[in-house]
């Protein structure tokens, strides 16, 4: 199975002018501007435990919690007219897994996360606690008030919050944009994987490892800084169901015993 979660998360911060992206870009054209109603982005692409046959119903765990943060360089004020995006900063973290801390040959194969970055990593509550640091930090989040825009990806951390036995914070929940949807919404249908997403907006080849958090990320924001260009209007299109349950789950972040 695949671990990817390819989606963009998407907040309402105040401006960082002055940093530069090292994001690659496709020149070949200007960049359309249209009005764009969010003012910065958090890409992020969850790794997660895995185990040959299963599938996305299967109670993975976070193993890596990759951000890559995009904000506009071009927003017009008042009209919100915008076709240029840089990203200004990055998030990564590994996570230590609870309910199986021992990866399988399958994942680490997969993934290329190995025993020992999981094995000294912190658990999925201190990750929660160090991003939140991360989103204040950069204006995400207001200080003192706590006041945020929606944020959130989808099952991985619903199942995560459940078996770390967590509530979802606040600035985890709201609506995301699946960048896949969007570059699907183009004319010819395409795979969802990136790297023919990639190809398919001139933007191949894919940089760096794929199925890594850090590099899958980067190359989904990639493709975000391409949709802007051609004018596409980026906003949340799926919905976030904090209460979603499957089937595995007991009482109390119980896993029930005929999925271990």
């Amino acid at each position: 199975m695949s671990c990817i979660k390819p989606s963009s998360a998407i907040l309402r911060p105040e401006p960082a002018p002055g940093v530069e992206s090292r994001l690659s870009i496709n020149h070949q054209y200007r960049a359309v501007r249209v009005p764009q109603p969010y003012d910065a982005f958090l890409v992020l692409d969850v790794e997660a435990t895995c185990l040959p046959g299963t599938d996305f119903d299967w109670p993975n765990e976070i193993i890596e919690w990759p951000v890559c943060l995009l904000r506009w360089v071009d927003k017009e004020e008042g009209t919100g007219m915008a076709g240029t995006l840089h990203k200004v900063a990055e998030f990564r973290s590994f996570v230590k897994p609870t309910w199986r801390p021992q990866l399988s040959a399958f994942c680490v194969s997969l993934t290329g996360i190995t025993q020992e970055q999981v094995d000294g990593a912190p658990h999925f509550p201190e990750v929660v606690s160090q991003f939140s640091d991360f989103l204040t930090q950069h204006g995400l989040i207001h200080r003192e008030t706590g006041e945020h825009g929606p944020f959130d990806v989808r099952d991985f951390v619903v199942k995560q919050c459940f078996i770390s036995k967590i509530s979802m914070p606040s600035w985890i929940r709201g609506d995301v944009m699946d960048v896949r949807a969007e570059v699907r919404a183009l004319p010819r249908r395409i795979s969802p994987n990136i790297e023919h997403q990639l190809r398919f907006l001139d933007l191949a080849p894919f940089e760096g490892r794929q199925h890594s958090g850090i590099d899958d990320s980067r190359n989904i924001a990639r493709i975000v800084v391409d949709l802007a260009r051609r004018g596409v209007r980026l906003v949340p299109n799926t919905p976030i169901q904090p209460g979603r349950r499957w089937p595995w789950m007991g009482r109390s972040g119980r896993i029930l015993e005929q999925y271990c």
